[in-house]
């Protein structure tokens, strides 16, 4: 007899706005307690320093979850001049310093050579796993770490604020596995000032913006109405939120049973779309499945359960 899974069947995603200090492992766990859920994950770690859109996948909406860590994200943060440190954000120790200051001129020339693909070499306290460890476990632990830089994908970065000669205030968008400590870091090499990030806020994760987010206090408040879970309910975004950069497709009720099944079903009809590529199956507002169109097929990747 298979064992029972604890907690409910609860599918879709919640758009959280992590508050500083709280990891996202102890985000999700939360977010799992307070809706009762079987299963969680969320779409990309943000350090415990950082705020903002932390995309956490309920139930069957961590089959999508891939989707949403693909896409791209988007940054506001501070660096402080004149000191660089081990973790490249305020957490660490410093480990040199440096008495020039940039000027507005200074890092606005230097800012296009940060743009498009660019190789990156990330912070040695990161998740990256070296060997089976994570590199922050081993760097805590003294040990010498040493990165491979690799190709990140940087489309925009912008200085928004310089409050003083000390501090300037940064806006980017970038690619999956970009680190916006190490890009704070090399600013400050490359202009012989060194620098440091003082306060990071994601503020878009793929399909997931800002206003769409919610607070651990909003989901804790909905969570104490006496109504069975369905005030906290209305918190959740549908499970294909993470799909927008694909395809939808409407099926009647008899292909979307055969897509529940495995077997694909032919595409007909004038609005049939001719294109290849992955897509998602949509019946009656139901998501039926992750697809692959092919020769007129729409075959299915991944099938959903949200019954």
């Amino acid at each position: 007899m298979a064992r029972r899974k604890k907690g409910n069947p609860i599918n879709g995603w919640v758009v959280l706005d992590k508050p500083v200090g709280m990891t996202s492992t102890q985000a999700v766990g939360k977010v799992r307690w307070l809706f009762q859920a079987q299963k969680a994950g969320h779409a990309g770690t943000l350090d415990p320093l950082a705020t903002g859109i932390l995309p956490i996948a309920l139930g069957e909406a961590t089959k999508t979850v891939p989707y949403a860590v693909d896409g791209q994200k988007a940054y506001r943060f501070t660096v402080r001049w004149g000191a660089e440190t081990d973790t490249d954000d305020a957490e660490g120790q410093i480990v040199e310093r440096s008495d020039l200051r940039p000027t507005r001129a200074s890092i606005e020339a230097l800012l296009p050579s940060f743009l498009g693909e660019i190789l990156q070499t990330p912070p040695a306290f990161s998740a990256i796993k070296i060997d089976g460890q994570r590199a922050y476990d081993l760097a805590r632990q003294g040990e010498t770490v040493k990165l491979e830089a690799r190709p990140v994908q940087i489309d925009r970065l912008e200085l928004v604020e310089m409050p003083d000669h000390e501090t300037s205030v940064f806006e980017a968008e970038c690619g999956r596995g970009t680190y916006v400590r190490a890009i704070a870091r090399d600013i400050g090499r490359t202009l012989g000032c060194l620098g440091h990030v003082t306060a990071l806020r994601r503020t878009r994760v793929g399909p997931f913006e800002e206003a769409q987010a919610v607070t651990i206090e909003e989901l804790e408040a909905a969570a104490g109405h006496d109504d069975g879970g369905a005030e906290i309910k209305t918190l959740l975004r549908p499970v294909e939120s993470a799909l927008a950069e694909l395809l939808e497709v409407n099926v009647s009720q008899s292909d979307a049973a055969r897509l529940a099944r495995g077997q694909p079903v032919l595409l007909r009809g004038r609005d049939a779309p001719v294109m290849s590529g992955e897509a998602f199956a949509l019946s009656k507002g139901t998501l039926i499945a992750l697809c692959e169109i092919e020769r007129g097929e729409l075959r299915p990747l991944r099938v959903f359960n949200q019954a």
